[in-house]
């Protein structure tokens, strides 16, 4: 693109206050204009020089030379250490947002819980300590929608910053082979590391927090629920350790059904590359069918991995929706076979808290899990 012909039009967020980016108000003027009438590229604002290619690229760099000396030392460079290096003090600070949400997704139930104790016959419970309740319910939601969006914005813009990143040093890379390094690597496989496996990062960035905080509000919850309706909880709980095995062994498949993906993907870009720089000789000797067949069959055999890992992952997934009433189930039946009273005080808190854990312990951690293993594999591929 000739850099004359470039529009100046500054990025709204670079001046947005921070009550303007947790309610995502900078959007706002975009926003408008995509209301009135379709946008244009005179529309949208230039990139955020935080974002830009060659900045992330040059901290990248500056990090990945500091792994490559490391081999004077007898030690193996790492791109993981590397990309911790540039973007890992932020993504962890970031973290503490979403402890911040699982948090109130446990102070919820309870804040309830007492609100219903008020409704019930006899509470001592006293009209402004309902009060109370009933607006620490609405705190907590007002908390949640605030930290939920902002979170997910920001880790996706980490996880965006990688995968840029990553990228721009693959190009610099590639306009610095030799003819005999490019007879060894071959285009199919850096077109496929550039514009697929790299986006592993997009989507690995956004579920690695839960692996901490899930523990962390699992652990919670069972203290609480010890303390409420006693060792009935561990009925409920055995439940959910049961899924951990389950989710070890699948993060070790997805690697295997990745790296075996990732093969074919690569031998059939290089195929479809070769084919449209030669389409003037396939044409003169008529070879459309032949070409065409073999397109077709390395294609078969990459939509059969697809289609493994896709089936592999709806079974890792599964239990997400019933795991935590099945869990609840077992508490309570655990609960009444003890002779404990079932109060409604005790099944808003008991259901309102598996729910709080449902997300992060039945979906978010074994996509985690799924991520890293695929992770494991791209990072490796970069490498």
């Amino acid at each position: 693109m000739d850099e004359s012909l470039r529009h100046i039009k500054p990025n709204p967020i670079l001046k947005a206050n921070v009550l303007s980016r947790v309610l995502f108000w900078w959007c706002n003027p975009v926003f408008k204009k995509g209301y009135k009438a379709p946008l244009e590229e005179s529309d949208l604002y230039n990139v955020c020089p935080s974002d830009a290619s060659e900045y992330l690229g040059n901290r990248l760099e500056s990090e990945w030379i500091k792994q490559l000396k490391l081999e004077e030392k007898g030690k193996r460079p790492s791109l993981l250490r590397a990309l911790f290096n540039t973007f890992g003090v932020h993504y962890i600070l970031v973290g503490f947002m979403v402890l911040l949400e699982e948090t109130t997704k446990v102070i919820q139930p309870l804040l309830l819980g007492g609100l219903i104790r008020y409704f019930t016959p006899n509470a001592p419970i006293s009209k402004f300590e309902a009060w109370m309740y009933a607006l620490g319910v609405s705190l907590c939601a007002i908390v949640l929608a605030v930290a939920h969006h902002p979170y997910f914005f920001w880790v996706q813009r980490i996880g965006m910053r990688m995968r840029i990143a990553c990228c721009s040093l693959m190009y610099r890379k590639c306009l610095r082979l030799s003819n005999k390094a490019m007879g060894e690597t071959t285009v199919g496989q850096i077109v496929n590391l550039m514009s697929n496996d790299v986006n592993r990062f997009d989507q690995a960035v956004i579920f690695l927090h839960f692996l901490w905080v899930g523990p962390l509000q699992a652990l919670a919850v069972l203290i609480i629920l010890w303390h409420e309706i006693g060792p009935s909880v561990l009925a409920g709980f055995f439940v959910l350790l049961l899924l951990i095995p389950v989710q070890g062994f699948m993060g070790k498949l997805f690697s295997k059904l990745r790296r075996k993906t990732a093969i074919h993907t690569d031998e059939r870009v290089k195929v479809m590359n070769e084919i449209i720089s030669g389409m003037r000789v396939i044409k003169m000797y008529c070879w459309e069918k032949p070409f065409g067949d073999l397109v077709e069959k390395i294609r078969r055999l990459e939509i059969k991995r697809v289609h493994s890992t896709r089936t592999a992952q709806a079974s890792i997934v599964a239990p997400f929706f019933s795991s935590s009433k099945l869990a609840i189930f077992c508490t309570f039946i655990a609960l009444v076979t003890t002779g404990e009273a079932v109060t409604a005080y005790r099944i808003f808190v008991t259901i309102g808290l598996f729910q709080a854990l449902q997300t992060s312990t039945t979906l978010f951690i074994p996509l985690a899990i799924q991520q890293i293993a695929e992770v494991r594999v791209v990072i490796s591929r970069v490498e």
